[in-house]
Protein backbone atom coordinates (compact mmCIF):
# COMPACT_ATOMS: atom_id res chain seq x y z
CA UNK A 1 0.00 0.00 0.00
CA UNK A 2 3.13 2.54 0.20
CA UNK A 3 3.52 3.50 -2.99
CA UNK A 4 -0.51 4.92 -3.19
CA UNK A 5 0.28 6.94 -0.26
CA UNK A 6 3.57 8.28 -1.62
CA UNK A 7 2.43 9.37 -5.02
CA UNK A 8 -1.21 8.69 -5.80
CA UNK A 9 -3.53 11.71 -5.65
CA UNK A 10 -5.72 12.44 -2.77
CA UNK A 11 -8.34 12.75 -5.05
CA UNK A 12 -9.08 9.11 -4.92
CA UNK A 13 -12.60 7.33 -3.48
CA UNK A 14 -13.45 4.26 -3.39
CA UNK A 15 -10.10 2.70 -2.22
CA UNK A 16 -10.71 4.76 0.95
CA UNK A 17 -13.64 3.17 1.60
CA UNK A 18 -12.16 -0.46 0.46
CA UNK A 19 -8.48 -0.41 1.54
CA UNK A 20 -7.36 -3.57 -0.13
CA UNK A 21 -4.63 -4.34 -2.57
CA UNK A 22 -6.86 -5.97 -5.17
CA UNK A 23 -5.39 -8.70 -7.68
CA UNK A 24 -7.84 -11.22 -9.36
CA UNK A 25 -11.78 -10.92 -9.92
CA UNK A 26 -14.08 -13.26 -11.75
CA UNK A 27 -17.90 -13.01 -12.31
CA UNK A 28 -19.37 -11.16 -9.24
CA UNK A 29 -16.50 -12.13 -6.75
CA UNK A 30 -13.23 -10.32 -6.15
CA UNK A 31 -9.81 -11.26 -4.46
CA UNK A 32 -7.16 -9.16 -2.46
CA UNK A 33 -3.50 -9.76 -2.24
CA UNK A 34 -3.55 -11.72 0.87
CA UNK A 35 -6.45 -14.12 -0.68
CA UNK A 36 -9.22 -12.91 0.70
CA UNK A 37 -12.55 -12.98 -1.48
CA UNK A 38 -15.40 -10.92 -1.45
CA UNK A 39 -18.63 -10.53 -2.78
CA UNK A 40 -19.02 -7.10 -5.39
CA UNK A 41 -22.04 -5.40 -5.17
CA UNK A 42 -20.59 -2.22 -6.88
CA UNK A 43 -19.46 -3.58 -9.83
CA UNK A 44 -17.17 -0.91 -11.23
CA UNK A 45 -20.43 1.23 -10.75
CA UNK A 46 -22.19 0.01 -12.87
CA UNK A 47 -19.89 -0.85 -15.55
CA UNK A 48 -19.60 -4.69 -15.23
CA UNK A 49 -23.24 -5.90 -15.72
CA UNK A 50 -22.21 -8.72 -17.00
CA UNK A 51 -19.75 -9.71 -14.43
CA UNK A 52 -15.35 -9.85 -14.35
CA UNK A 53 -14.12 -11.32 -16.99
CA UNK A 54 -16.69 -13.01 -18.63
CA UNK A 55 -15.41 -15.86 -20.48
CA UNK A 56 -17.48 -15.52 -23.31
CA UNK A 57 -16.59 -11.91 -23.99
CA UNK A 58 -12.44 -12.86 -22.84
CA UNK A 59 -12.29 -15.86 -25.63
CA UNK A 60 -13.43 -13.53 -28.46
CA UNK A 61 -11.22 -10.62 -26.94
CA UNK A 62 -8.08 -12.98 -26.54
CA UNK A 63 -8.57 -14.42 -30.09
CA UNK A 64 -8.54 -10.91 -31.52
CA UNK A 65 -5.64 -9.64 -29.74
CA UNK A 66 -3.79 -12.61 -31.18
CA UNK A 67 -5.00 -12.14 -34.70
CA UNK A 68 -3.14 -8.83 -34.17
CA UNK A 69 -6.53 -6.92 -34.84
CA UNK A 70 -6.90 -3.32 -34.74
CA UNK A 71 -6.77 -2.02 -31.02
CA UNK A 72 -6.81 2.15 -31.58
CA UNK A 73 -8.66 3.38 -34.78
CA UNK A 74 -9.68 6.97 -34.11
CA UNK A 75 -12.82 7.04 -35.98
CA UNK A 76 -11.82 5.29 -38.99
CA UNK A 77 -13.73 2.30 -40.45
CA UNK A 78 -12.78 -1.08 -38.71
CA UNK A 79 -13.75 -4.54 -39.07
CA UNK A 80 -14.53 -4.79 -34.90
CA UNK A 81 -16.47 -1.13 -35.14
CA UNK A 82 -18.42 -2.60 -38.44
CA UNK A 83 -20.12 -5.61 -36.74
CA UNK A 84 -20.54 -3.23 -33.31
CA UNK A 85 -22.36 -1.23 -35.17
CA UNK A 86 -24.37 -4.61 -36.95
CA UNK A 87 -25.42 -6.22 -34.14
CA UNK A 88 -26.86 -2.85 -31.90
CA UNK A 89 -28.56 -2.19 -35.23
CA UNK A 90 -30.44 -6.17 -36.00
CA UNK A 91 -30.28 -6.96 -31.91
CA UNK A 92 -31.18 -3.97 -29.96
CA UNK A 93 -32.65 -1.13 -32.16
CA UNK A 94 -34.42 -2.67 -35.01
CA UNK A 95 -36.50 -4.86 -32.42
CA UNK A 96 -37.49 -1.81 -30.70
CA UNK A 97 -38.66 -0.16 -34.11
CA UNK A 98 -35.50 2.01 -33.44
CA UNK A 99 -34.23 4.40 -35.76
CA UNK A 100 -31.13 6.08 -34.64
CA UNK A 101 -27.55 7.59 -35.86
CA UNK A 102 -24.51 6.54 -33.64
CA UNK A 103 -22.28 8.69 -32.60
CA UNK A 104 -18.82 7.65 -30.74
CA UNK A 105 -17.78 9.81 -28.45
CA UNK A 106 -14.44 10.12 -26.01
CA UNK A 107 -14.83 6.66 -23.73
CA UNK A 108 -16.65 7.98 -20.95
CA UNK A 109 -20.40 8.75 -20.21
CA UNK A 110 -19.37 12.68 -19.75
CA UNK A 111 -17.94 12.75 -22.52
CA UNK A 112 -21.10 11.58 -24.39
CA UNK A 113 -23.12 13.82 -22.16
CA UNK A 114 -21.19 16.50 -23.50
CA UNK A 115 -22.19 15.49 -27.19
CA UNK A 116 -25.28 15.10 -26.23
CA UNK A 117 -25.93 18.98 -24.87
CA UNK A 118 -23.72 20.10 -27.63
CA UNK A 119 -25.79 18.37 -29.96
CA UNK A 120 -28.86 19.63 -28.80
CA UNK A 121 -27.80 23.68 -28.69
CA UNK A 122 -26.42 23.83 -32.36
CA UNK A 123 -29.38 21.83 -33.86
CA UNK A 124 -32.20 24.45 -31.79
CA UNK A 125 -30.04 27.30 -31.63
CA UNK A 126 -31.03 27.92 -27.81
CA UNK A 127 -28.21 27.06 -25.07
CA UNK A 128 -29.91 26.23 -22.28
CA UNK A 129 -30.21 22.62 -20.87
CA UNK A 130 -33.16 21.94 -18.05
CA UNK A 131 -31.47 18.93 -15.59
CA UNK A 132 -33.13 17.56 -12.84
CA UNK A 133 -32.41 18.36 -8.84
CA UNK A 134 -30.25 15.17 -7.53
CA UNK A 135 -29.43 14.63 -11.11
CA UNK A 136 -25.77 12.91 -11.56
CA UNK A 137 -24.43 13.62 -15.61
CA UNK A 138 -20.59 13.57 -15.56
CA UNK A 139 -17.89 15.60 -13.71
CA UNK A 140 -16.31 17.47 -16.68
CA UNK A 141 -17.23 21.44 -17.12
CA UNK A 142 -20.38 21.05 -19.38
CA UNK A 143 -21.80 17.57 -17.90
CA UNK A 144 -21.27 19.08 -14.28
CA UNK A 145 -23.41 21.93 -15.24
CA UNK A 146 -26.00 19.49 -15.24
CA UNK A 147 -24.97 17.56 -12.08
CA UNK A 148 -27.01 18.31 -8.95
CA UNK A 149 -23.93 17.33 -6.40
CA UNK A 150 -22.51 20.15 -3.78
CA UNK A 151 -19.83 18.20 -3.75
CA UNK A 152 -18.96 17.67 -7.02
CA UNK A 153 -19.94 21.30 -8.37
CA UNK A 154 -17.49 22.91 -5.68
CA UNK A 155 -14.44 21.68 -7.27
CA UNK A 156 -15.36 22.93 -10.55
CA UNK A 157 -13.24 26.59 -9.68
CA UNK A 158 -15.62 28.53 -11.82
CA UNK A 159 -19.12 29.46 -12.77
CA UNK A 160 -21.37 26.26 -14.06
CA UNK A 161 -23.86 27.74 -16.48
CA UNK A 162 -26.16 26.58 -19.11
CA UNK A 163 -28.48 24.59 -17.48
CA UNK A 164 -31.81 25.00 -15.84
CA UNK A 165 -32.53 23.09 -12.56
CA UNK A 166 -36.22 21.84 -12.48
CA UNK A 167 -37.35 19.67 -9.23
CA UNK A 168 -37.29 15.46 -10.31
CA UNK A 169 -40.56 13.40 -9.86
CA UNK A 170 -41.18 12.47 -6.40
CA UNK A 171 -39.01 16.45 -5.39
CA UNK A 172 -42.06 18.30 -4.00
CA UNK A 173 -43.73 15.41 -2.85
CA UNK A 174 -44.90 12.18 -3.72
CA UNK A 175 -49.18 13.70 -4.77
CA UNK A 176 -47.15 16.25 -6.80
CA UNK A 177 -46.46 16.03 -10.71
CA UNK A 178 -43.01 18.11 -11.37
CA UNK A 179 -43.61 18.15 -14.62
CA UNK A 180 -46.51 20.33 -14.35
CA UNK A 181 -44.46 23.13 -13.07
CA UNK A 182 -41.76 22.61 -15.89
CA UNK A 183 -44.85 23.57 -18.23
CA UNK A 184 -46.03 26.33 -16.61
CA UNK A 185 -42.41 28.16 -16.19
CA UNK A 186 -41.82 27.39 -19.80
CA UNK A 187 -45.62 28.79 -21.10
CA UNK A 188 -44.88 31.90 -18.79
CA UNK A 189 -43.06 34.56 -20.39
CA UNK A 190 -41.97 35.83 -16.96
CA UNK A 191 -40.62 32.53 -15.58
CA UNK A 192 -37.24 33.43 -16.73
CA UNK A 193 -36.93 30.15 -18.36
CA UNK A 194 -37.28 30.62 -22.13
CA UNK A 195 -36.91 28.29 -24.85
CA UNK A 196 -34.39 25.90 -23.21
CA UNK A 197 -32.54 23.68 -25.99
CA UNK A 198 -33.57 20.40 -24.65
CA UNK A 199 -34.32 18.19 -21.15
CA UNK A 200 -31.58 15.82 -19.77
CA UNK A 201 -32.68 13.31 -17.26
CA UNK A 202 -32.03 10.04 -16.07
CA UNK A 203 -34.65 7.56 -15.56
CA UNK A 204 -33.53 6.20 -12.12
CA UNK A 205 -31.10 8.73 -10.30
CA UNK A 206 -27.97 6.28 -9.61
CA UNK A 207 -25.73 8.83 -7.93
CA UNK A 208 -28.67 11.13 -6.63
CA UNK A 209 -29.70 8.01 -4.18
CA UNK A 210 -31.41 5.98 -6.60
CA UNK A 211 -34.70 7.90 -7.30
CA UNK A 212 -37.09 6.24 -9.90
CA UNK A 213 -39.22 8.43 -12.23
CA UNK A 214 -42.65 7.14 -12.69
CA UNK A 215 -43.34 6.17 -16.16
CA UNK A 216 -46.50 8.24 -16.56
CA UNK A 217 -43.77 11.10 -15.07
CA UNK A 218 -41.58 9.90 -17.97
CA UNK A 219 -44.55 10.09 -20.70
CA UNK A 220 -45.56 13.40 -19.49
CA UNK A 221 -41.80 15.05 -19.52
CA UNK A 222 -41.67 13.72 -23.33
CA UNK A 223 -45.28 15.44 -24.12
CA UNK A 224 -43.85 18.74 -22.24
CA UNK A 225 -40.62 18.34 -24.52
CA UNK A 226 -42.92 18.09 -27.86
CA UNK A 227 -45.05 20.67 -26.50
CA UNK A 228 -42.24 23.15 -26.45
CA UNK A 229 -40.19 22.04 -28.75
CA UNK A 230 -37.58 20.99 -26.52
CA UNK A 231 -35.47 17.82 -27.92
CA UNK A 232 -35.73 15.17 -24.77
CA UNK A 233 -32.45 13.28 -23.97
CA UNK A 234 -31.89 10.57 -21.65
CA UNK A 235 -29.00 9.56 -19.55
CA UNK A 236 -28.64 6.06 -19.74
CA UNK A 237 -25.24 5.67 -18.55
CA UNK A 238 -25.66 3.70 -15.44
CA UNK A 239 -28.93 2.67 -15.76
CA UNK A 240 -28.82 1.11 -18.91
CA UNK A 241 -27.57 -2.27 -20.89
CA UNK A 242 -30.04 -3.91 -18.72
CA UNK A 243 -29.43 -2.88 -15.28
CA UNK A 244 -33.56 -2.05 -14.54
CA UNK A 245 -34.47 -5.06 -16.71
CA UNK A 246 -35.28 -4.10 -19.80
CA UNK A 247 -31.74 -2.75 -22.38
CA UNK A 248 -32.96 0.43 -22.16
CA UNK A 249 -34.24 1.67 -18.58
CA UNK A 250 -36.81 3.54 -20.38
CA UNK A 251 -38.69 0.93 -22.64
CA UNK A 252 -41.39 0.51 -20.13
CA UNK A 253 -42.79 3.72 -20.27
CA UNK A 254 -42.92 3.57 -24.01
CA UNK A 255 -41.08 6.35 -24.62
CA UNK A 256 -38.97 7.95 -27.32
CA UNK A 257 -36.03 10.00 -26.42
CA UNK A 258 -34.41 12.34 -29.17
CA UNK A 259 -30.94 11.71 -27.79
CA UNK A 260 -29.40 8.71 -25.95
CA UNK A 261 -26.35 8.28 -23.87
CA UNK A 262 -24.81 5.05 -23.18
CA UNK A 263 -21.55 3.84 -21.86
CA UNK A 264 -20.45 1.87 -18.28
CA UNK A 265 -21.07 -1.77 -19.24
CA UNK A 266 -21.94 -0.82 -22.96
CA UNK A 267 -18.48 -2.26 -23.50
CA UNK A 268 -19.45 -5.36 -21.71
CA UNK A 269 -15.78 -5.91 -20.71
CA UNK A 270 -15.45 -3.30 -18.21
CA UNK A 271 -13.53 -1.42 -21.27
CA UNK A 272 -14.32 2.19 -21.85
CA UNK A 273 -16.79 2.94 -24.19
CA UNK A 274 -19.56 5.24 -24.66
CA UNK A 275 -21.55 6.60 -27.21
CA UNK A 276 -24.65 8.91 -28.14
CA UNK A 277 -27.68 7.82 -30.19
CA UNK A 278 -29.83 10.54 -31.91
CA UNK A 279 -32.29 10.99 -34.61
CA UNK A 280 -31.35 10.95 -37.62
CA UNK A 281 -32.45 14.60 -38.53
CA UNK A 282 -30.08 15.50 -35.67
CA UNK A 283 -26.90 14.48 -36.95
CA UNK A 284 -25.90 17.92 -38.04
CA UNK A 285 -22.25 17.83 -36.83
CA UNK A 286 -19.46 19.35 -39.32
CA UNK A 287 -16.69 16.55 -39.43
CA UNK A 288 -14.39 16.37 -36.31
CA UNK A 289 -16.83 19.00 -34.73
CA UNK A 290 -16.41 16.77 -31.47
CA UNK A 291 -13.87 14.34 -31.79
CA UNK A 292 -11.62 12.52 -29.40
CA UNK A 293 -8.10 10.44 -29.59
CA UNK A 294 -9.79 7.36 -27.99
CA UNK A 295 -13.18 7.19 -29.61
CA UNK A 296 -12.00 4.22 -32.07
CA UNK A 297 -10.96 1.39 -29.03
CA UNK A 298 -11.89 -1.57 -30.81
CA UNK A 299 -11.48 -3.71 -27.83
CA UNK A 300 -14.21 -2.41 -26.42
CA UNK A 301 -16.32 -3.33 -29.84
CA UNK A 302 -15.22 -6.49 -29.88
CA UNK A 303 -16.42 -7.45 -26.05
CA UNK A 304 -19.54 -5.15 -27.14
CA UNK A 305 -20.80 -7.05 -29.83
CA UNK A 306 -20.65 -10.71 -27.77
CA UNK A 307 -22.20 -8.87 -25.03
CA UNK A 308 -25.09 -8.00 -27.13
CA UNK A 309 -24.72 -11.35 -29.32
CA UNK A 310 -24.92 -13.33 -26.53
CA UNK A 311 -27.55 -11.72 -23.87
CA UNK A 312 -29.47 -9.62 -26.30
CA UNK A 313 -30.75 -11.66 -29.06
CA UNK A 314 -33.59 -13.14 -27.42
CA UNK A 315 -35.62 -11.73 -23.70
CA UNK A 316 -33.81 -14.60 -21.71
CA UNK A 317 -32.05 -12.69 -20.19
CA UNK A 318 -33.87 -9.54 -19.48
CA UNK A 319 -36.67 -12.33 -17.73
CA UNK A 320 -33.62 -13.42 -15.58
CA UNK A 321 -33.01 -9.77 -14.36
CA UNK A 322 -36.63 -9.44 -13.52
CA UNK A 323 -36.67 -12.21 -11.77
CA UNK A 324 -33.98 -11.24 -9.32
CA UNK A 325 -34.77 -7.77 -9.40
CA UNK A 326 -38.12 -8.93 -7.79
CA UNK A 327 -35.91 -11.46 -5.17
CA UNK A 328 -34.07 -8.51 -4.29
CA UNK A 329 -37.18 -6.46 -3.87
CA UNK A 330 -38.87 -8.86 -1.73
CA UNK A 331 -35.56 -8.81 0.37
CA UNK A 332 -35.22 -5.60 1.09
CA UNK A 333 -38.77 -4.70 2.27
CA UNK A 334 -38.15 -7.62 4.18
CA UNK A 335 -35.41 -5.64 6.02
CA UNK A 336 -36.75 -2.53 5.75
CA UNK A 337 -39.42 -4.07 7.75
CA UNK A 338 -37.42 -5.27 10.45
CA UNK A 339 -34.68 -2.27 11.13
CA UNK A 340 -35.07 1.04 10.92
CA UNK A 341 -38.22 1.41 13.51
CA UNK A 342 -39.79 2.36 10.12
CA UNK A 343 -38.00 4.94 8.78
CA UNK A 344 -35.86 3.05 6.77
CA UNK A 345 -37.26 2.57 2.84
CA UNK A 346 -36.44 0.81 -0.48
CA UNK A 347 -35.64 2.70 -3.64
CA UNK A 348 -35.40 1.56 -7.20
CA UNK A 349 -36.39 -1.35 -9.52
CA UNK A 350 -34.56 -4.00 -11.72
CA UNK A 351 -30.97 -4.93 -9.95
CA UNK A 352 -31.29 -0.94 -9.70
CA UNK A 353 -32.25 -0.78 -6.30
CA UNK A 354 -31.00 0.34 -2.40
CA UNK A 355 -32.35 0.98 1.04
CA UNK A 356 -32.32 4.30 1.92
CA UNK A 357 -31.54 4.84 5.61
CA UNK A 358 -32.01 8.45 5.95
CA UNK A 359 -28.89 8.74 7.39
CA UNK A 360 -25.47 8.95 6.11
CA UNK A 361 -23.98 8.05 8.87
CA UNK A 362 -25.40 5.16 9.23
CA UNK A 363 -25.08 3.58 6.02
CA UNK A 364 -21.74 4.33 6.01
CA UNK A 365 -21.46 2.28 9.47
CA UNK A 366 -23.59 -0.59 7.57
CA UNK A 367 -21.25 -0.42 4.41
CA UNK A 368 -18.11 -0.83 6.23
CA UNK A 369 -19.48 -3.21 8.08
CA UNK A 370 -20.49 -5.46 5.30
CA UNK A 371 -17.25 -4.89 3.97
CA UNK A 372 -15.70 -6.76 7.07
CA UNK A 373 -17.88 -9.69 6.20
CA UNK A 374 -16.54 -9.38 2.77
CA UNK A 375 -19.02 -7.61 0.40
CA UNK A 376 -18.23 -4.68 -1.39
CA UNK A 377 -20.81 -2.58 -1.57
CA UNK A 378 -21.24 1.36 -1.30
CA UNK A 379 -23.15 4.31 -0.49
CA UNK A 380 -25.13 7.31 -2.87
CA UNK A 381 -27.69 10.16 -2.33
CA UNK A 382 -26.91 13.81 -1.93
CA UNK A 383 -26.00 12.71 1.98
CA UNK A 384 -24.91 9.30 1.03
CA UNK A 385 -27.79 7.80 3.17
CA UNK A 386 -28.71 4.79 0.66
CA UNK A 387 -27.11 1.48 0.67
CA UNK A 388 -27.07 0.79 -2.96
CA UNK A 389 -26.98 -2.34 -4.52
CA UNK A 390 -25.37 -2.70 -7.97
CA UNK A 391 -24.28 -6.60 -8.45
CA UNK A 392 -23.17 -8.13 -11.86
CA UNK A 393 -26.84 -8.81 -13.58
CA UNK A 394 -24.94 -12.85 -14.04
CA UNK A 395 -24.94 -13.38 -10.33
CA UNK A 396 -25.85 -16.71 -8.81
CA UNK A 397 -29.11 -17.43 -6.65
CA UNK A 398 -26.59 -18.33 -4.50
CA UNK A 399 -23.90 -15.20 -4.18
CA UNK A 400 -27.08 -12.70 -4.92
CA UNK A 401 -28.85 -14.56 -1.49
CA UNK A 402 -25.51 -14.82 0.44
CA UNK A 403 -24.70 -10.48 -0.40
CA UNK A 404 -28.26 -9.64 0.83
CA UNK A 405 -28.13 -11.86 3.92
CA UNK A 406 -24.53 -9.82 4.42
CA UNK A 407 -26.68 -6.60 4.07
CA UNK A 408 -28.97 -7.94 6.58
CA UNK A 409 -26.31 -8.87 9.09
CA UNK A 410 -24.40 -5.20 8.43
CA UNK A 411 -28.08 -3.46 9.04
CA UNK A 412 -28.98 -5.95 12.33
CA UNK A 413 -25.58 -5.07 14.20
CA UNK A 414 -25.36 -1.25 12.94
CA UNK A 415 -29.60 -0.59 14.38
CA UNK A 416 -28.44 -2.16 17.29
CA UNK A 417 -25.87 0.07 18.59
CA UNK A 418 -27.88 2.48 17.70
CA UNK A 419 -30.14 4.51 20.57
CA UNK A 420 -32.49 6.13 18.17
CA UNK A 421 -33.31 6.37 14.79
CA UNK A 422 -33.35 9.71 12.04
CA UNK A 423 -36.22 10.50 10.63
CA UNK A 424 -36.45 12.23 7.45
CA UNK A 425 -37.41 15.61 6.99
CA UNK A 426 -40.77 15.82 5.36
CA UNK A 427 -40.79 19.63 3.55
CA UNK A 428 -44.13 18.91 1.50
CA UNK A 429 -46.71 17.59 2.96
CA UNK A 430 -50.05 16.61 1.15
CA UNK A 431 -53.18 18.19 1.16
Amino acid sequence: MKIFDEIESEVQSYARSFPRVFCRAKGELMWDEEGNQYLDFLAGAGTLNYGHNNPIFKEVLLDYIQADGITHGLDMHTKAKGEFLQALNEKILKPRNMEYVVQFTGPTGTNAVEAAMKIARNVTGQQNIVTFTNGFHGVSLGSLAATGNSHHRDAAGVSLNGTHRMPFDGYLGKNIDTTEYLDKVLSDSSSGINSPAAVIVETVQGEGGINVASAEWLRNLQSICRKHGLLFIVDDIQAGCGRTGDYFSFEEAGIEPDIITLSKSLGGYGLPFAVVLMKPELDQWKPGEHNGTFRGNNLAFVTAKSAIEHYWSDDKFSQEIKRKGKYIAERLDNIVSKYGEGHFTRKGRGMFQGIDCVSGEIAGKITHSAFKQGLIIETSGADDHIVKLLCPLIISDQNLAKGIDIIESAIKEVCAAETEMPEEKVYFKAC
